[in-house]
C-alpha cells in the first residue's frame, strides 16, 4: 500500500497487468483487509486468500479454486514497473509449447550492488534455460573471472503456470533450500519441476526497500504506461 505518484503500489501493478491483450482476468489475490477494500474501490477484482500462505504461489494457487484459468499468471505486487509486453513475454512459451508447465522471466544484473543484494534473487541455468538454482547469494561466484566476463542473472516475478502445475505446486512438501532461500521456485526446482527462464527485456525495479521506492518513483514519472491509468 506504499504510495507511488500518489496511488498504492499494488494499484500500478493491477493498473499495467490489466493492459496485457492476452489475459482474460485480473485479480489480487491477499489476506489483507485493506488491500482487498482498495482494490474493489477502485472497481479492480480481488480474491481473499487465507492468511497461512507463506509462498506468493501458494495464494494464488488457492485464489484459482474459485477461479479455474487455464493458465495463470502470478506477478508480484512489489512489480509495480511491470509492463503488459512483460506479461506477454512471459506467457508466449507456455502458448507455444504445451511441454512448459512453469516460466519465470530473468534479467541480465547489470553491477555489484545488486549482485550482492539479498533482496535480489540470482538465477543460474542449464543450457536449456531452465532454472538449476536460485538464491539470494550471489551466484555464480565470479572472483576467478571477474564480475563483468560473465553475464549474472536475477528473478522478475513474473511467473505463469499452467492450471494443472499451479495444482501440483500447491501439494507439494515445502523444501528446505525453498525454506532457506525463501524462494518460491525452489520448491519446484527440489521435487523436479521444470522452471523455463525466459529473458526480460524491459527495463524493471522490484521495490522492496524505501531506497527502491525512491527510485522506481523517479523513473516512473515519464513512463508513459502511467497517465494511461492516472489521467
Amino acid at each position: 500500500m506504499q504510495k507511488i505518484l500518489g496511488i498504492p503500489m499494488v494499484e500500478h501493478v493491477l493498473r499495467r497487468v490489466e493492459m496485457c491483450d492476452l489475459l482474460d482476468e485480473v485479480y489480487v489475490a491477499t489476506c489483507d483487509d485493506e488491500i482487498y477494500d482498495h482494490v474493489v474501490s477502485v472497481s479492480g477484482k480481488a480474491v481473499m486468500t487465507s492468511t497461512r500462505h507463506e509462498r506468493a504461489s501458494d495464494r494464488v494457487a488457492e485464489a484459482n479454486e474459485s477461479i479455474d484459468a487455464d493458465f495463470i499468471v502470478l506477478v508480484q505486487g512489489d512489480e509495480p514497473m511491470t509492463t503488459p509486453e512483460m506479461v506477454t513475454q512471459a506467457l508466449q512459451p507456455m502458448l507455444d509449447d504445451s511441454t512448459i508447465c512453469c516460466v519465470n522471466l530473468t534479467a541480465q544484473i547489470k553491477d555489484v550492488e545488486e549482485f550482492e543484494d539479498r533482496n535480489t534473487i540470482k538465477v543460474v541455468t542449464n543450457l536449456e534455460s531452465d532454472a538449476v538454482y536460485f538464491s539470494r547469494e550471489p551466484i555464480p561466484h565470479s572472483d576467478k573471472i571477474g564480475f563483468d566476463q560473465s553475464p549474472k542473472w536475477k528473478q522478475v516475478c513474473i511467473i505463469p503456470f499452467t492450471r494443472e502445475s499451479l495444482a501440483a505446486y500447491a501439494t507439494l512438501a515445502p523444501t528446505p533450500l525453498e525454506v532457506s532461500e525463501s524462494v518460491d521456485m525452489m520448491r519446484f526446482v527440489e521435487h523436479g519441476y521444470k522452471v523455463r527462464m525466459v529473458e526480460c527485456t524491459t527495463a524493471s525495479h522490484a521495490v522492496d526497500t524505501k531506497d527502491d521506492r525512491v527510485r522506481v518513483e523517479s523513473i516512473m514519472k515519464t513512463d508513459p504506461l502511467v497517465g494511461a491509468y492516472l489521467s
